[in-house]
C-alpha cells in the first residue's frame, strides 16, 4: 500500500441508544474513541413498526372533505 494516503484504522467503542457497547475498528475520527449512536434498530420506527403517521382512514376522509369527492351535490 502507498504510504500517507490511507486514513488511520483504530479501535472505537460504539455506544447504542439503549446503553449497549460494541467494540469495533473504524476510520471514524472521534475525540475520545467513543461513537454515540442516537438511532439504531431498537428505536428507529422502520424497525419497531411504530409509525407516527395519521391512519389511512383519516387521510381518506381528509381527502374527501377537501375535494368533495363521494358527496352528492
Amino acid at each position: 500500500m502507498k504510504k500517507g494516503i490511507h486514513p488511520d484504522y483504530k479501535e472505537i467503542t460504539v455506544l447504542m441508544s439503549d446503553g449497549t457497547e460494541i467494540e469495533t475498528r473504524s476510520t471514524m475520527d472521534t475525540k475520545d474513541g467513543v461513537y454515540r449512536s442516537e438511532v439504531d434498530s431498537k428505536n428507529h420506527p422502520f424497525y419497531t413498526k411504530s409509525n407516527t403517521f395519521t391512519s389511512t382512514a383519516g387521510r381518506v376522509d381528509r381527502f374527501k372533505r377537501r375535494y368533495g369527492k363521494g358527496e352528492d351535490k
